[in-house]
C-alpha cells in the first residue's frame, strides 16, 4: 500500500514548484511590479488560497529567507578559533559553495528582479535583517549564551555587504563572480 503521505507531499512539492516557475516566467515577461498573485495563480492554475498556502507573499517567491536551521549549519561550519569578523568572512564561501549550478542561475535570476524593482531592493533590507537575527541567533545558540550587542552590530553590517554584493551581482547580470563582489563589500567595512 502507497503511502498517502508521501503522494501528497510529492503533489504539494510539484504545485509549490509550478507557482514558483509561473511566477518567475511572468515577473520576466512583466515586470515584479505588474504581476498580481491573481495572475500568478491562474496561470498556475491553482487558486489564490492556494498559492498562499505555499508562499505568504508575492516578495517570498523572489526574496527567500533561510531556515534557522540552515543558519545554524553555517554558523558550525565557521572556524570557531577567528574572531568574529573573520569567522563571518568565511561565511559566504561556505553558503555559496554548497550551491548547485542550477541553484546559482536561479538565485540570480531571482536578484535580478530584486535589482530591477525599486520595492524589493528595499525589502531586501527587511529580509537581510531577519537573516541577520538568525546568524546572531545561531551564535548564541553555540556560545550557549547572550551574544554582546556589538557582535549584534557585526552580524547586522556584514550581512547589509552580503546584500550589497549580491545586488552588485545581480546589477551586473552575474558577469563577475559573486563571491568576489562579497568580497569586494567585505573589504570595505
Amino acid at each position: 500500500m502507497a503511502d498517502t503521505g508521501d503522494w501528497r507531499m510529492r503533489r504539494w512539492e510539484t504545485t509549490h514548484r509550478r507557482v514558483y516557475d509561473v511566477a518567475m516566467g511572468l515577473f520576466r515577461e512583466h515586470g515584479f511590479e505588474r504581476v498580481s498573485v491573481g495572475q500568478i495563480a491562474t496561470a498556475a492554475e491553482v487558486s489564490v488560497p492556494t498559492f498562499y498556502a505555499h508562499y505568504p507573499s508575492k516578495e517570498h517567491l523572489v526574496m527567500q529567507l533561510p531556515s534557522a536551521e540552515d543558519m545554524e549549519a553555517l554558523v558550525a561550519a565557521l572556524p570557531a578559533e577567528l574572531p568574529l569578523r573573520e569567522r563571518l568572512k568565511h561565511a559566504p564561501a561556505i553558503w555559496v559553495s554548497a550551491w548547485s549550478l542550477e541553484e546559482r542561475e536561479a538565485t540570480l535570476a531571482r536578484w535580478r528582479i530584486i535589482a530591477a524593482t525599486p520595492a524589493l531592493r528595499t525589502r531586501a533590507a527587511e529580509f537581510e535583517r531577519t537573516t541577520a537575527n538568525l546568524i546572531s541567533d545561531a551564535l548564541r545558540k553555540q556560545a550557549g549564551g547572550a551574544l554582546p550587542p556589538a557582535d549584534a552590530v557585526v552580524v547586522q553590517v556584514f550581512m547589509a555587504a552580503f546584500t550589497a554584493g549580491v545586488l552588485a551581482w545581480a546589477d551586473r547580470d552575474g558577469e563577475r563572480k559573486l563571491e568576489e563582489l562579497i568580497d569586494e563589500a567585505f573589504e570595505a567595512l
